[in-house]
């Protein structure tokens, strides 16, 4: 097993609520996603094959295992749930993250680009890309049953982000295509899309605030990376920030006052409030994904480190309904093009 070792790379932050506690190299090539849960982290190495388990006060390499290209994880407990890819098949591979076996390998057609589970990790939920559309599988650990959930048409369509709200009821799904992007919500009692918002860019993160508010980060050439409110009750867009140039993923602190933006070179701290840019943070290597739990932030990278940074929570504003928000620079609505 390989284990990980302190580095002295660049690291600096631009936020006083942000503290920087620990940096490690897992030193297994890039990371591809990073997943958190208690006292367990868990790291996919894309191009080791390979999925890491870490101890998240340490950073020290607990266990792991080589499962195929792994691309997506989540956590639920001490299971980790892993999109696995490889040229003869796709899957879905549940570890056991205190012993690091496979428990149960889960085959599927069609490339899984996004990830969820229920609180309890007896369902999971893969977003596909097929051939004629986009779709979510439905995976029913107790019962081993596989069930699906078609979203949307088009040969070109991408699940980009998956989340399941607190009630275990709502599946919010991000789909882009090759002329706009939507938050489709699906209910999943009945397995039906109930209704859609446009977006308009590429989406690249979702995160579902307490508030009934979605927060969709898109990215595209005009705008460059923007973070997009969204009120699911009356299902529109309520407001728009611009927060980075090529951002790649978002995470949401517990109480919603902060987002945390993967730009290109940086993590970019968002206040929810503001709807602005307050600070960032570098990692001195390019991040590639975030993950927040127990007050923390953890930021992977290319370079195959993990840095984790004590994230204070923000003192919550005293009658913010009434207090008049100040005024934003947005970016304009994209106007779409009809299909040729």
């Amino acid at each position: 097993m390989t284990n990980s070792f302190a580095r002295s790379n660049g690291v600096t932050v631009g936020n006083q609520d942000v503290a920087l506690l620990k940096s490690m190299t897992v030193g297994r090539g890039p990371i591809s996603d990073i997943a958190v849960d208690g006292d367990t982290i868990v790291v996919a190495h894309f191009g080791d094959d390979s999925i890491a388990v870490l101890n998240a006060e340490t950073l020290t390499v607990d266990g792991g295992v080589f499962a195929g290209q792994p691309t997506t994880v989540a956590l639920a407990g001490d299971r980790a749930v892993v999109a696995v890819s490889s040229a003869s098949y796709d899957a879905i591979a549940v570890i056991d993250t205190v012993s690091g076996d496979v428990v149960k390998e889960y085959p599927l057609s069609f490339n899984v680009t996004a990830l969820a589970t229920s609180a309890d990790g007896k369902r999971i939920y893969a977003g596909r890309a097929g051939e004629d559309g986009v779709d979510v599988s439905v995976i029913d650990v107790a019962a081993e049953r596989v069930g699906t959930i078609y979203v949307a048409k088009g040969a070109d369509a991408t699940i980009d982000a998956l989340r399941l709200d607190a009630t275990g009821r709502r599946l919010y799904v991000a789909v882009t295509d090759a002329r706009s992007s939507r938050l489709i919500t699906v209910d999943v009692e009945t397995s039906r899309v109930r209704r859609s918002v446009e977006i308009g860019a590429p989406i690249r993160g979702l995160e579902l605030g307490m508030d009934s508010t979605a927060y969709v980060l898109t990215s595209d050439i005009a705008d460059g990376g923007v973070l997009y409110f969204v009120d699911l009750v009356d299902n529109k867009i309520t407001g728009m920030s611009a927060v980075a140039q090529t951002p790649t993923q978002l995470a949401l602190s517990e109480g919603g006052a902060r987002a945390y933006v993967v730009d290109y070179d940086r993590v970019a701290v968002v206040d929810t409030d503001d709807r602005t840019v307050v600070g960032e943070v570098s990692v001195g290597a390019r991040p590639s994904a975030i993950a927040l739990g127990g007050g923390r932030l953890y930021v992977a990278d290319y370079d195959g480190g993990v840095t984790v940074y004590a994230v204070a929570a923000p003192t919550p504003m005293l009658y913010s309904p009434f207090v008049g928000a100040p005024a934003l620079v947005e970016p304009a609505l994209r106007e779409l093009q009809p299909a040729v």
